[in-house]
Order: structure tokens, then C-alpha cells, then sequence
């Protein structure tokens, strides 16, 4: 969330800010520029009216002690003052919970080392580590070689799931679970904490990281007046976790990662994606969330995304890292970096990771703060990235390490977490006849 001080103090500077995402993130600073100015009318009649309320009171107790009957009278103009200030109290209070309300729809302004644009085509490539597989037959998209292995089913899923839900099965299975104790172990290694959170959390656990009231629709919740919601990533409950506490500078960093299945009613455009595992309802990610001290969080943004870099080095897999622009950018990032791995059953990078750099504005809707110069607190500076996701990981050794044969090399890092398999070849499953 965005400081009401900031705005008030110079809102053409936010909006100038804001105006890099595009003119409807400007355009959501308007109504609060103009509640602004309502609030500011309110507060210098506010004051007048006390002001007023605190002479009159003095003059009713000189007049009491003189002139009795205009005592009482002066005490009815007193009193009546009271109400005034009540009212203009009720009506403040109204235009900041306005205020509050508007600022929750307003998205995060990009720092100035992030370039400007308006999608993707702008976003720049930073660096490039290792080289596509050399393939010499023509290379399967992940959804065919996992078929052809008999370790991923969608039609069963959509049976009992519908649309963009996948299963599973045999050493397909085993690889997921292989990557998610992998990924926990490496990042354990650099100094993150392993967290294993709630998936279900509350409305304000919600809005306290951005995902609401603004994305809504694109949320699972389970029914009745007082929902619960189903976690889109563990961001949302590592981040939450410190809501309302004040830490000590010698504290920050704190560094948690978490694996969690992760719940999106939004899969996507209409249309995209369709088909595997890129876009799906239900998947797996490991999770890495930093509270860090302000002047801190560049140097550990760039650590983050080193870290995130380091399972897919292991894994030597290809990929690079993007710079995301001004328009690209989620709501509650000032800055992202994307790390995209090469599929060539697909001939295109996959995101796989977004690693993001939220400064305050997370920190703020959750009060969580460190005690700075002279023991002032001091908002926190949240960071969050994959770490990496796992199904998108799945689909990079699929088809990195597919074989001519249909069969697909196991990368030697993970051998340890499959048994020592080193090549997943077709399998067969029972399947009974639908009737």
C-alpha cells in the first residue's frame, strides 16, 4: 500500500510514478488525491471547531462564576460546538477508512532502475547461463514425452477435476517429490529456514500481501460468511507471518523458503496454454520470502535471485534472467526479475521463477517493522521469489533431457532423490474400459 504522507505531500510525483504502468494505475491515484483534499478541509475545520470548543468551555466556567444565566447559555453554545466536532470526527474518520479502501486497489510504483514499457516485448535480458541441449532429432513438448512415458494423465485428472488439473503417476510422481526436497535442501544450504505453512488463510492474510480485494476472482475460497482462502503461493503466509511485530536491526535478514501447493482460479489467458503443465489450478512451488532492512534490500534482491539461479545450475538446465519493465510487473512488485528456462519441444524460454523486490508496500498493510537509527521503527522491506516452480521445472527436464528413444535422462543432481534412477523410461499403468 502506497504512504498517504507521500501522496498528500506531492501527489503529481506518484502519479508521474504510477503513470509508468500505464494510465489506469495512474488513473486509481484520482479519487485518492480528491479524498486527500477532502481530508485535509476536514482537518483544518476540525481543528477550528476544537479551538472554538476549548474557548467556549473557558468561558463557561468564568461566566458560571459571574453571571449564572449566561453561564448556562454559554454552556449550550459549548455543547453544541461538542457535536459539531463529533460530527466532523465521524466524517474524517469516514474519508480515511475511504482512503484506506482506495489505496488497496493501487499497485506498487516501479523503482527507476526498472526500464520503461508497457508488456513484455519491453522487458530486458539481463544474462544467459549454459547452452540449449544439443538435440539431434526433432525435440516433443513436455506433454508428449511425459505421455509417451505414461507419467503424466490429464484426461483422468479432468474426470475428477476438470480442465487445467494433471496426475502423476509412477516415476513422474517420484520426480516432482525428488525436485520439491531438492530445492528445500539447496535453499536450506544458503540460509533459508524451512517453513511448511497453513494453504488456507484468512481474508486479511490476503490483503495483507496485495492478492486482495483486487484479485478476488482469481481466488479459491471455501464457502460462507467468513471464508477461508486457498493459498496462491506461500508468499502469502511466510510474508504474513510477522504481521504487527517490530524486530530489532540486528534481526534483518530473515530468510524462510517453503514448498506448498499453490491454488489459482486464474489460470491464465482464454485459450493459452491449454495443454501441460505451464498453466494449471492446482501446482507445487518452492517459496523464498525476506523481511529486510530498507537500505538492505537491493544487495538482497540480487542475492535472492542468485539463490533461485542456483537450483537450475545444479539441475544444468538452460535458462536466463529478464528485467521485467513498468508494465509487466505484478501489483505488488517495485521491481522483478523473471528467470525463463529453454524448452525446445516448445522453441521458447518459460518463465519459471519471478523474483521480486516489494520495498514497503507489503510492510505497510502488514505493520511489520525494524528498529532503525536512534530505535525509530521503521518499515520492512519485503522480497519473494520461486524457488523454483516445480511443475515448470518438470516440464524443462522433460524436454532438456528427452532422448531419441522417448526416454528422458535423469539429471545427476537428483539421482539421490530417485533412488539413483538415472533415465525415466516408458511405463504402463492399468487402465480399465469406460462404460
Amino acid at each position: 500500500m502506497l504512504d498517504l504522507k507521500s501522496v498528500i505531500a506531492d501527489p503529481e510525483a506518484v502519479e508521474k510514478r504510477l503513470a509508468r504502468r500505464g494510465p489506469e494505475a495512474a488513473a486509481l491515484l484520482g479519487p485518492v488525491k480528491e479524498l486527500a483534499a477532502r481530508r485535509r478541509e476536514l482537518n483544518v475545520a476540525l481543528e477550528g471547531l476544537k479551538k472554538d470548543q476549548s474557548a467556549a468551555n473557558k468561558r463557561v466556567g468564568e461566566l458560571m462564576r459571574t453571571d449564572k444565566a449566561a453561564g448556562e447559555q454559554a454552556r449550550g453554545e459549548a455543547r453544541a460546538l461538542g457535536e459539531q466536532v463529533k460530527e466532523k470526527e465521524a466524517a474524517l474518520a469516514q474519508v480515511e477508512e475511504e482512503i484506506a479502501q482506495r489505496l488497496l486497489v493501487v499497485p506498487n510504483p516501479p523503482m527507476d532502475s526498472v526500464p520503461d514499457g508497457a508488456d513484455a516485448e519491453a522487458n530486458v535480458e539481463v544474462s544467459r547461463w549454459g547452452a540449449p541441449p544439443k538435440l539431434e532429432f526433432q525435440p516433443k513438448p513436455h506433454w508428449d514425452v511425459g505421455e509417451g512415458l505414461g507419467i503424466l494423465e490429464w484426461q483422468q485428472a479432468a474426470k475428477l477435476s476438470g480442465a487445467r488439473f494433471t496426475i502423476y503417476k509412477g516415476a513422474g510422481a517420484r520426480l516432482e517429490r525428488a525436485i520439491i526436497s531438492f530445492f528445500a535442501d539447496v535453499h536450506g544450504s544458503r540460509g533459508y529456514t524451512e517453513i511448511l505453512p497453513p494453504y488456507l488463510v484468512t481474508r486479511e492474510t490476503m490483503t495483507g500481501t496485495g492478492q486482495l480485494p483486487k484479485f478476488e476472482e482469481d481466488l479459491f475460497k471455501t464457502a460462507g460468511s467468513d471464508p477461508l482462502y486457498l493459498i496462491p503461493t506461500a508468499e502469502v503466509p511466510l510474508t504474513n507471518m510477522h504481521r504487527d511485530e517490530i524486530f530489532e536491526a540486528e534481526d534483518l535478514p530473515i530468510s524462510y523458503c517453503a514448498f506448498s501447493p499453490c491454488f489459482r482460479a486464474e489460470a491464465g489467458a482464454s485459450g493459452k496454454d491449454t495443454r501441460g503443465l505451464i498453466r494449471q489450478h492446482q501446482f507445487h512451488k518452492v517459496e523464498l520470502v525476506k523481511l529486510a532492512k530498507a537500505e538492505e534490500s537491493e544487495a538482497e534482491h540480487q542475492k535472492m535471485l542468485d539463490d533461485a539461479c542456483e537450483v537450475l545450475r545444479r539441475l544444468e538446465l538452460h535458462h536466463r534472467v529478464v528485467l521485467l519493465c513498468a508494465g509487466d510487473m505484478g501489483f505488488s512488485s517495485a521491481k522483478t526479475y523473471d528467470i525463463e528456462v529453454w524448452c525446445p519441444g516448445q522453441g521458447t524460454f518459460r518463465e519459471i521463477s519471478s523474483v521480486s523486490n516489494c520495498e514497503d508496500f507489503q510492510a505497510r498493510r502488514i505493520r511489520v517493522r525494524y528498529r532503525g537509527e536512534g530505535g525509530k521503527p521503521r518499515l520492512c522491506h519485503t522480497l519473494n521469489g520461486s524457488g523454483v516452480a516445480v511443475g515448470r521445472t518438470v516440464v524443462a527436464i522433460l524436454e532438456q533431457y528427452q532422448q531419441a528413444d522417448g526416454s528422458v535422462i535423469v539429471p545427476q543432481a537428483l539421482r539421490p532423490y530417485m533412488g539413483g534412477l538415472e533415465r525415466i523410461v516408458p511405463q504402463k499403468f492399468p487402465r480399465g474400459v469406460e462404460r
